[in-house]
């Protein structure tokens, strides 16, 4: 049962580590002491695959700096 819930949901947020990171979150907001952790998941999961949670825009990945040639001084 689970895992079609974890499948519906990966076809939302594909990145599966944005999609554990998301799950996470949302449970550990609208969890309630007095029900299991494992229906919050559930529920969590198909409002995810529904479309209902998605985890912000993914920052833009800036390539690193330039590396200057390093410059040897011989030594006189």
């Amino acid at each position: 049962m689970r895992s079609e819930l974890v499948y519906r949901a990966g076809l939302k947020i594909e990145n599966k580590f944005l999609l554990s990171t998301t799950v996470m979150q949302a449970v550990r907001k609208l969890h309630i002491n007095s029900t299991r952790t494992e229906d919050t998941s559930n529920r969590v999961l198909v409002d995810v695959a529904e479309g209902r949670y998605a985890h912000g825009a993914l920052p833009e990945i800036e390539p690193p700096p330039t590396i200057d040639t390093l410059v040897i001084v011989p030594s006189v």
